[in-house]
Formats: structure tokens, C-alpha cells, sequence
């Protein structure tokens, strides 16, 4: 499958260029996916992507579905100024809402926006430019805990819908809202560990410094990372937008996600369904499904004991040390 060859390559690229940092974009199946052993593929995916990756960004299909008809909602509600353009994906016959039962091309896109917006600073100018390489040094204070919930505002391009640009001060609002994360899931009712806001656009420092202070006291972080921030500014917008603003979030809401996954996997391993599907394969044995679901049962643990903790230190846990 995919996710095996992708996890197969990610191994390499670890043992054959370890200094090289590992950012991985994961998707995540929805309940309703129409591939029966979609939760088997992911968790034998999840434990290579916790071992081997530096960073993922977890992205559910579900919650770009529901994007891309919250986009088609404000095109339909007639307000002025939101139309769904005629060449936009969303209403394209090959893989739009419109002709297709499912939006592959629009959900694409949100993904694709995240990429331009990760890799920005790589490609444009920018007077606080962030580099890939600082992403896992100050996002991930526990090697395991790499995974990033990524936020999007606007969560359209130009070439979907045009809409009014939101208010500067409410497009940092926006990133820190459920409905413009990539994953199902509420971070507010959740533990921050920390969190990079990369801001596209004619956005001042003080414009950033302002908002992150205004948004602080609503924000639990734990109490050892009270300035776990990161902070990115490139000059260059995206194209049709005055600015933008991608937001990636350690945050333990993502056990969530999880938790889901385990209990979809866990109703077909407890019958050992569709196993010969993968034990018919060279090298492949039913330890590995055990393992995985360990792996990842293990993981969950490590984010409701962060949960638990309130704000307080962990002096057990695996810290990680940044050679000098």
C-alpha cells in the first residue's frame, strides 16, 4: 500500500540520511472509508512514522470532507462576494462536489496549501524566515510526542471561493479554532506543548507578538513551556490573499484521533479478520500487528499522561537532549 512504501522509504532516508530532517504529512481514514482494512494499513504505518519520522502532520479525511463543505455552504448562502469560482476544484466534474460523489481535487488542495505554506520560507523572502530544521528542535520536547496538528486560515484559496479577507486579529483566532484544523479534534479542551505559527503576507512582528499575547491566557500550555513558541514570517502571500497563516500545534488533542483508529483496528484484529490479506506476504508475521497496536497504545498513554499532569513536570519522561 502507500503507506507501507512511504514508511519503507522513510527507514531509508533515516539510515541513509540521518542529519536530514523527516517531515511526514500523514492521512488519516475516516469511519465511513470504503477500504475495510484502511485501520489495519495506518497503525502498521504509525509505529514507523513514530520511530522513524522527526515530524508528522497528521490530516483526517473526514475534516477535509468537512471543509470542503463548509466552503461549498458559504457559496451556497448567497452573501455577497462568496461564489465558488467556475474553474475552481471544488465544482470541477473530475473529483468535485459537483459530479462526483467525493471532493478528492478540493481536499487535495487544503493539503497542497499546507505544503506551500510549510515550505515558504524555503522558496520566499521573508524577514523572520523559519527554517524545516526548527520545527522538530522546538516543537517536540519528547522525541515520541512528534506529532503536529496543523491549523489553516483561510482555509480556501482564490481559485475556490471569494470571500472578504478576514481581519488580521481573526485569522490568528481562526488557526486556534477546531473548525480550521486538518484533524477532528478540539485543542482548547487539550494540553499545548507547543506550538509555530508560519504567517505569510504584510504581516508586522508586532502584528504576531500582539495576537500571541492576546491569545495566550485562552491557550493551555503546560506549565514548563509557557513560551513554547515558534514564530515564521515570510513576505510573499498566497497568491489572491493580502496574508495567511498556517498554524502546527503539539498538542494532545491528537490522542483522539488516535484512540479512534485503535478501537477500528482493534474490532477486526480481535476477530483476525483479513489477516491473510498480509500474512501471505514475504516477511510479513502477525507479531508485527501486535507490535503496532502496542506502539501505539504505548503513544496514547504518553499523551493522557501529559493530560494528567495539569501543567506539572514530568521528571520521568524521555526528554529530548539537543547535542552541543
Amino acid at each position: 500500500t502507500g503507506s507501507g512504501l512511504g514508511t519503507k522509504v522513510l527507514s531509508l532516508l533515516e539510515e541513509e540520511f540521518p542529519e536530514v530532517c523527516r517531515i511526514v504529512t500523514s492521512i488519516y481514514p475516516s469511519a465511513e472509508d470504503d477500504v475495510v482494512t484502511s485501520p489495519y494499513n495506518s497503525i502498521l504505518a504509525m509505529r514507523e512514522l513514530t520511530e522513524h519520522a522527526d515530524c508528522v502532520l497528521p490530516v483526517e479525511n473526514q475534516s477535509l470532507v468537512d471543509i470542503v463543505k463548509k466552503i461549498k455552504h458559504i457559496s451556497d448562502s448567497g452573501k455577497p462576494g462568496t461564489v465558488i469560482r467556475r474553474e475552481s476544484a471544488i465544482i470541477s466534474g473530475q473529483g468535485g462536489l459537483i459530479g462526483a460523489e467525493k471532493p478528492f481535487d478540493a481536499m487535495n488542495n487544503i493539503v497542497a496549501n499546507l505544503l506551500l505554506n510549510i515550505t515558504s520560507s524555503a522558496r520566499f523572502e521573508g524577514s523572520l524566515n523559519m527554517d524545516l530544521n526548527e520545527i522538530a528542535m522546538n516543537l517536540v520536547p519528547f522525541p515520541r510526542l512528534h506529532y503536529l496538528v496543523p491549523s489553516l486560515t483561510p482555509l480556501y484559496t482564490l481559485a475556490d471561493v471569494s470571500v472578504p479577507s478576514r481581519r488580521l486579529d481573526q485569522m490568528f483566532s481562526d488557526a486556534f479554532s477546531k473548525e480550521h484544523q486538518l484533524i477532528r479534534a478540539d485543542p482548547r479542551h487539550s494540553l499545548y506543548l507547543a506550538c509555530a505559527l508560519m504567517v505569510r503576507g504584510n504581516v508586522q512582528v508586532s502584528d504576531l507578538r500582539r495576537n500571541i499575547e492576546r491569545l495566550k491566557p485562552s491557550l493551555p500550555f503546560v506549565s514548563w513551556n509557557q513560551e513554547g513558541w515558534k514564530t515564521g514570517l515570510c513576505s510573499v502571500p498566497p497568491v489572491g490573499h493580502s496574508h495567511s497563516l498556517l498554524a502546527l500545534a503539539n498538542n494532545t488533542c491528537v490522542k483522539t484521533t488516535f484512540m479512534d483508529l485503535r478501537e477500528r483496528f482493534t474490532k477486526l484484529y480481535r476477530k483476525k479478520a483479513h489477516l491473510h490479506h498480509y500474512l501471505h506476504v514475504e516477511g510479513m508475521e502477525q507479531s508485527h500487528f501486535s507490535e503496532a497496536l502496542s506502539s501505539l497504545s504505548s503513544l496514547i498513554e504518553e499523551y493522557q499522561q501529559l493530560d494528567a499532569t495539569k501543567g506539572r513536570f514530568m521528571p520521568d519522561a524521555s526528554r529530548l537532549h539537543i547535542a552541543r
